[in-house]
């Protein structure tokens, strides 16, 4: 095959006789147990009290709302009283994911649930983030059953819940806090960077909001007990 042939020229460029060579199997072995570091600006070396501050100035300058909640149980009437007060419709759509499954939504009976990925007609979503990354305010986003990535991209308003102890500094630190929530072999197939609603802009410079993605982006921190995370 075409691929086999690709691959054994650049075995032989690089002089390894066997695709199983021990020596450049536990090379790789090495790499992956202990990945090589970028350099990392101080501004993403804070500590983790003024990372939190430093994650949501940065996402309210890129025009998302950032709404604070004490646990996660009080996530429902957060985005209950968001929707409100923004004039949506009180109706999400959500995935399967466990950690957003078991919240008290019966204390929010007026907000209804769907549960699929995102189609059409919907036009609020719910996502678990995975990490926050301080540095950038950026929300990273695990592709799977249960956060479809369609809910990142379809409805005109995303909502997506983090837990405050997933702020991490840097993006290279949320690559690692998903792997080792993970293990290893288990990375879903995409993870999606959000920062901010989705914006683009003409010649002019005049900027569109939710030109191919949500217009609305709101974020919901949560607290969680000492040195718990929440989802995934």
């Amino acid at each position: 095959m075409s691929r086999d042939r690709v691959l054994a020229t650049i075995r032989a460029s690089l002089g390894c006789s066997e695709p199983e060579d021990e020596e450049r199997v536990a090379a790789v072995e090495r790499r992956l147990a202990a990945p090589l570091r970028h350099l990392i600006p101080a501004c993403a070396s804070r500590p983790h009290s003024e990372r939190v501050g430093q994650f949501t100035r940065s996402l309210r300058e890129q025009s998302a709302a950032v709404i604070e909640a004490a646990a996660p149980g009080r996530i429902p009437e957060a985005i209950a009283r968001y929707l409100g007060e923004a004039g949506l419709p009180l109706r999400l759509k959500l995935g399967a994911d466990p950690f957003l499954a078991a919240l008290p939504w019966q204390e929010t009976p007026a907000l209804e649930r769907l549960q699929g990925p995102a189609g059409p007609g919907d036009a609020v979503a719910l996502s678990s983030a995975g990490a926050g990354v301080a540095e950038t305010g950026t929300l990273v986003l695990l592709s799977g059953r249960d956060n479809p990535t369609s809910l990142a991209f379809l409805p005109e308003t995303h909502i997506i819940a983090v837990a405050e102890a997933a702020i991490v500094g840097a993006l290279e630190d949320a690559f690692d806090l998903v792997r080792a929530r993970l293990g290893r072999g288990a990375m879903p197939r995409s993870l999606n960077l959000v920062s901010g609603p989705s914006r683009t802009g003409d010649i002019g410079g005049r900027i569109v909001l939710g030109a191919h993605g949500p217009r609305r982006l709101a974020v919901i921190v949560y607290k969680t007990d000492e040195g718990a995370v929440g989802a995934p």
